[in-house]
């Protein structure tokens, strides 16, 4: 199976909030600091999973917003 970036964008999101959770409630000192570590790698890693993943579009600036068109 093949993971996307959205895969990882999601299990770095998962693991910071786990990790504000545990700091919140009092969880011993390695273990925050090595989620915090941990966190850190994940997110340096899904930065550049999104910037290197093969994605194009056929959309220019000249099609302004999908959800808004521009008349002009």
């Amino acid at each position: 199976m093949k993971t996307t970036s959205i895969f990882w964008l999601g299990l770095t999101t998962l693991l910071l909030v786990a990790l504000t959770l545990a700091a919140v409630l009092g969880s011993p000192f390695p273990w925050i600091f090595a989620l915090t570590v941990l966190g850190q790698v994940l997110l340096g890693y899904t930065v550049y999973r999104v910037l290197t993943e093969p994605y194009s579009t056929n959309k220019t600036f000249d099609d302004f917003y999908e959800d808004s068109p521009y008349e002009s």
